[in-house]
């Protein structure tokens, strides 16, 4: 069986990422060829670093055929980078880099031979420079998708906030009908296309214990009659107030917590699973999917990082 290539990203050099990609290598068997976009130079002091003795072999973005590629080896698109050191301290000096990395993966995703995409961890103050929420936002700009949300993935539960990296006091303007449907259809068609099921959806509140003090309620106002049109078509109910959604015998009832903001879908998700949970862009053209952390430059070349999200990751994609 010819399984299709999955397209890597390493991102911001200066991250723990290589360091889970490599211990990934080691422990478990690929299907899939990797086409991994990183620097050569920085791959090899790393590859060092952590004892990794795999063949790389360069290609030529304009000139390889994909079926061809194997999963033996890492296939390297190679974007130059002068670092003299394996790490550096995170700084602007890397964004032109980056995103010359993201650009070529762009550029191979558009061709729509390759549909399964993972990115390594970026800094958001230095790449993203306030211009963007997040990658999520960062990617479906670049492909010009209005429609998308951040599916935090593990098979037995997984959160989807309406808001992403958006400060507490800006995220009631952001709860409406329109973009809380849009992200449920975007579950239910993904659950249902790549998965093969439709799930079963859970909406939080906004406020504690869905009430509110003042005269305007969201929850009421907006979320209980949302869910009640919604729910006609999908298996969707709710408001259910956040700080009882995750206890055990009432979360093992849905497939999908859908919640208003970030921390109140992603402190409790990261809480129960810790590493073991996947970041899925819906609404692409393609799977896009990041390890769910950040470039942790606090543990760089200590050997101590837990790469198993970035093997959930892979495990995901692996046979798609």
């Amino acid at each position: 069986m010819n399984y299709s290539p999955i397209l890597i990203v390493a991102g911001e050099p200066n991250s723990i990422f290589l360091e889970i990609f490599f211990k990934t290598l080691k422990t478990k068997k690929i299907k899939s060829p990797i086409i991994l976009i990183s620097s050569k130079e920085i791959l090899k002091k790393q590859m060092k670093i952590f004892n990794l003795k795999k063949k790389i072999k360069l290609l030529d973005d304009e000139n390889y055929q994909y079926e061809k590629l194997d999963n033996k080896t890492i296939n390297l698109i190679d974007i130059k980078f002068n670092q003299k050191k394996a790490f550096e301290k995170i700084s602007n000096k890397s964004n032109k880099y980056i995103e010359k990395s993201f650009l070529m993966a762009f550029k191979i995703l558009k061709q729509k031979k390759i549909y399964k995409f993972i990115n390594g961890p970026i800094s958001k103050k230095n790449f993203l420079n306030k211009k963007y929420l997040g990658i999520t936002e960062y990617v479906s700009k670049k492909f010009s998708i209005k429609d998308y949300c951040m599916l935090i993935y593990n098979k037995n539960l997984s959160v989807c906030p309406i808001t992403t990296h958006l400060p507490i006091k800006d995220v009631a303007k952001k709860i409406n009908k329109k973009n809380i449907s849009q992200k449920i259809k975007l579950i239910n068609d993904f659950y249902k296309k790549i998965l093969g099921f439709k799930p079963k959806i859970a909406v939080l509140g906004l406020n504690p214990h869905c009430e509110s003090i003042y005269n305007y309620n969201e929850d009421e106002k907006i979320i209980k009659p949302l869910i009640k049109k919604l729910c006609k078509k999908y298996k969707v109910s709710g408001p259910y107030p956040a700080d009882t959604i995750f206890i055990k015998n009432i979360r093992k009832k849905f497939d999908v917590v859908v919640g208003m903001y970030h921390d109140q879908v992603l402190t409790p998700i990261k809480t129960l699973y810790e590493y073991d949970a996947i970041n899925i862009t819906l609404g692409l053209p393609f799977i896009r999917i990041s390890p769910d952390h950040g470039p942790n430059e606090k543990m760089l070349g200590k050997n101590q990082s837990n790469p198993l999200s970035l093997i959930q990751a892979i495990n995901f994609l692996d046979n798609k």
